[in-house]
């Protein structure tokens, strides 16, 4: 499959299948969003591995959106390690873990996985529940699994505007 068609079968997996996600793949995964690049090469990620029973509890108990994924990947940033744009104050973290998500997301497809890329949720909660540092923003969860056999795209998922839409051409 090349890159193009992988990016195409790629979906949201909103139904995962009652099975661990394998020791090495989580780990190829994880070396993905580890090779994403990021403004100056600040790498401000930080990945908290939900995988124990009690932390997938904890984060089923604050968002409906982790889908009863076996694995949860919660993608932070680490504002104050991040580079700023100093013409405009803007401060790289949020797009620098953007990059990270999605490489980590395309990996999991390569490898039979499926994830959703979750914004719902309570990130105040969350924080608070998982310990995590003042100087770190919680940008996204990432569920992670096997999708269900019955898991299918959303019927928006090969809805995409024209090009000429999207794109400006100078």
């Amino acid at each position: 499959m090349n890159f193009l068609e992988l990016t195409k079968a790629r979906y949201s997996v909103r139904k995962f299948a009652d099975k661990p996600v394998e020791a090495e793949k989580l780990e190829k995964i994880l070396a993905a969003g580890a090779t994403a690049p990021t403004a100056k090469n600040q790498q401000p990620q930080r990945i908290y591995v939900l995988e124990s029973k009690e932390a997938i509890e904890t984060i089923r108990g604050i968002t409906r959106c982790a889908f009863n994924a076996p694995v949860v990947l919660m993608v932070c940033g680490d504002k104050e390690a991040a580079w700023t744009n100093p013409f405009n104050d803007r401060n790289s973290a949020e797009m620098d873990c953007s990059i990270v998500t999605t490489q980590m997301m395309l990996q999991a497809q390569e490898l039979g996985l499926g994830t959703c890329w979750v914004c719902r949720v309570d990130t105040a909660e969350t924080k608070k529940a998982f310990r995590i540092p003042d100087n770190q923003e919680i940008f996204a969860l990432l569920p992670l699994g096997y999708p269900a056999e019955e898991s299918k795209p959303s019927s928006m998922h090969d809805s995409r505007k024209a090009l000429e839409e999207t794109v400006v051409r100078l």
